[in-house]
């Protein structure tokens, strides 16, 4: 079963995240013009790490800069983040990690 065939809200994110897979997640990439390459993998396992191991918890962009520059070494800014998920890191990120949408503004 792939992704067209998955319930999903009117802006594209699953109904179901028991639905995703690292395969829905390259199909759902490639439907927005991206290729994951291990950064994009990095930031969608953080973000899928802090919603179920830490109480659904959905970091914005502040928080992922902070810890990507961990797992990178070195400093990360918005702008990396940007490079990878265009679209607003904190949404087209999460959208591709099989996550609920979060209703919050991106940065704070």
């Amino acid at each position: 079963m792939g992704y067209a065939d998955l319930e999903k809200t009117g802006n594209g994110y699953l109904v179901n995240t028991a639905d995703w897979s690292p395969a829905i997640a390259d199909e759902i990439a490639a439907a927005e013009g991206l290729a994951l390459t291990e950064k994009h993998w990095d930031l969608i396992n953080y973000l899928r790490e802090e919603f179920f191991d830490n109480n659904e918890n959905q970091p914005n962009e502040r928080h992922m800069c902070k810890a990507m520059s961990e797992r990178w070494g070195g400093s990360v800014a918005t702008k990396d983040l940007y490079d990878l998920f265009p679209m607003q890191p904190s949404k087209q990120a999460g959208k591709i990690a099989g996550l609920p949408e979060t209703k919050r503004k991106g940065g704070y």
